[in-house]
């Protein structure tokens, strides 16, 4: 008898102030059993202090090949990215 358990991506925060990063998937039947799975797989050492698991079939994903036309009104708008700024050396993580 095999059971087909859905496919859950896995994303691990490493330390308050920083972001969630994708570590890897694992399968399970439900979200609790997810992030179970994620914890004994992706945080045996207390690397994380925040699992999620989001279901690979909800994930929506633009195409690489349309990168041009999704991208590009973001081109124009340069005062968005960070670059007019001076950071301190004493800032580690924005």
């Amino acid at each position: 008898m095999t059971i087909d358990w859905p496919l859950w991506e896995i994303f691990v925060r490493a330390r308050g102030g920083l972001s969630h990063r994708h570590v890897g998937s694992v399968q399970a039947p439900d979200a609790d059993m997810a992030l179970r799975h994620a914890r004994d797989t992706y945080t045996r050492r207390m690397e994380g202090v925040s699992i999620w698991a989001a279901r690979s079939a909800d994930i929506a994903a633009s195409d690489p090949a349309s990168e041009g036309p999704l991208f590009e009104p973001a081109e124009s708008k340069i005062y968005r990215h960070p670059t007019f700024y001076p950071i301190p050396d004493e800032v580690k993580n924005i």
